[in-house]
């Protein structure tokens, strides 16, 4: 019978340094704010008309000249950041994270959208707007946009980090 060689105990695996417990969501305060969080309920609209660039036709030249999807988030998104700007530090800004929209009705170039936007709620430092675009008395679209308040400087950086290329033999 062969008898084992003893093995040296296995140490544990590294973890990661210890980090603050997270504040509940709504509870934190987002560093580049004035004070507390804006208060829920803030509100912003804005209305254009659709130029023949915000159209689908713009970009396909067989499809209609009716607002395109995104144009329409671009003008719910440009309204959430009208909304809080006045709450806003000087030099920081909020940049969007995730969109949650439907597109309802087809509406002509050259007619007129007004797209409002309500801050809703607090998670950390995101913010979550609801978000609608209406043409006179019909309503086009609706949903809910999420924005994340960041340092442009940090965000800049870390965005011109990711279009570095690897150094040389490393793997993807």
């Amino acid at each position: 019978m062969k008898r084992r060689r003893k093995q040296p105990a296995r140490k544990a695996p590294k973890r990661a340094a210890a980090r603050p417990a997270r504040k509940s969501a709504g509870t934190s305060k987002p560093r580049a704010l004035h004070g507390p969080h804006p208060p829920l309920g803030l509100e912003a609209s804005v209305e254009r008309v659709v130029p023949f660039e915000w159209t689908i036709q713009a970009i396909n030249s067989i499809l209609p000249p009716v607002l395109s999807t995104p144009a329409m988030i671009g003008l719910m998104e440009h309204a959430t950041v009208l909304s809080i700007l006045p709450q806003m530090a000087p030099g920081v800004i909020t940049v969007g994270t995730r969109i949650e929209v439907d597109h309802l009705k087809a509406v002509p170039h050259g007619a007129t959208i007004r797209a409002s936007a309500k801050l809703v709620k607090h998670e950390g430092r995101f913010l979550v707007f609801d978000v609608e675009a209406r043409s006179g008395e019909h309503v086009i679209g609706r949903g809910r946009v999420f924005r994340a308040v960041v340092e442009p400087k940090q965000h800049g950086a870390k965005a011109h980090a990711r279009t570095q290329p690897a150094p040389a033999g490393s793997q993807p």
